[in-house]
């Protein structure tokens, strides 16, 4: 689905964003990219997207070279970015328009995920809220049911009970043979959604594991005081300590945020 190798990028000729990043990924799975503000998430989307060109890298997106923007690559893959400027006009104008170009769209799957999210197709889209906006996006891209879905910050102006609702339809509306990759830092409101996490840190991938392998291979507990022995990563939280120990066997439940920050302070966790 995506292969990237040996990928080298940067805005400006001072400061490489990305150093000789790689990364594999199958259809399957719905992945988190995580990383600190300003790491490259965004543009690591675009550049799977082919917005964006990278022509000293080997890039691979679905067996097609994403910059070519090959209409057969176009119709497989939707990006929701985390800015978007939607046109002056009605929600049925807009399914009528672009509906089209994707193959496999779902009327019937696009009705049933905008009326979850309870929004009014009659209206033009430019007097709806930026949250109202990016739910209706949100509802496109899923009904077209493409094979790459792509999503930025999906949760970002979305209120409590939009959230949830975004984490249902979303999960109820994938399958095996497509891949979802979300960029976010607001580990919370994914957490129970993802079933695989990618993190990039200083211009490279650091960590790309299903959260399965992580529960069988760590513990993830909290203690009233510090733990001196066994602990490979811990931090203090309300509760007491947060820990990171080898796993006795038995599944744990994997806190994605102490996941994170442990492997942003160099634990290797792979």
């Amino acid at each position: 689905m995506i292969q990237i190798s040996n990928l080298n990028f940067g805005y400006r000729p001072t400061f490489q964003l990305f150093n000789n990043l790689s990364i594999t990924q199958e259809p399957g799975s719905i992945t988190g990219l995580l990383g600190v503000n300003g790491s490259g998430k965004s543009t690591l989307l675009k550049i799977i997207a082919g917005l964006i060109d990278a022509p000293q890298a080997s890039i691979k997106v679905m067996n097609k070279a994403p910059f070519r923007r090959y209409p057969s690559f176009l119709e497989e893959l939707f990006l929701v970015p985390e800015d978007f400027i939607l046109p002056e006009i009605t929600i049925r104008k807009y399914i009528k328009i672009n509906a089209k170009f994707y193959p496999n769209f779902s009327q019937e799957k696009l009705e049933e995920i905008i009326f979850q999210f309870g929004i009014n197709t009659r209206h033009k889209l430019t007097n709806f809220s930026h949250g109202q906006k990016k739910k209706f996006l949100i509802a496109f891209a899923l009904s077209t049911n493409c094979k790459l879905l792509l999503f930025d910050e999906p949760t970002n102006g979305l209120d409590i009970p939009s959230k949830t609702i975004f984490r249902q339809v979303l999960a109820s509306s994938v399958n095996e043979n497509q891949l979802v990759l979300i960029s976010t830092h607001q580990v919370k409101d994914v957490e129970n959604l993802i079933d695989k996490i990618l993190i990039i840190n200083q211009g490279k991938i650091v960590f790309n594991q299903s959260l399965w392998d992580v529960s069988e291979k760590y513990a993830f507990t909290t203690s009233t005081k510090p733990e001196k022995e066994n602990a490979i990563y811990q931090e203090p939280s309300a509760g007491g300590e947060k820990i990171i120990k080898p796993g006795n066997g038995a599944p744990s439940t994997v806190d994605i945020e102490l996941l994170f920050n442990a492997v942003i302070h160099g634990i290797d966790l792979n």
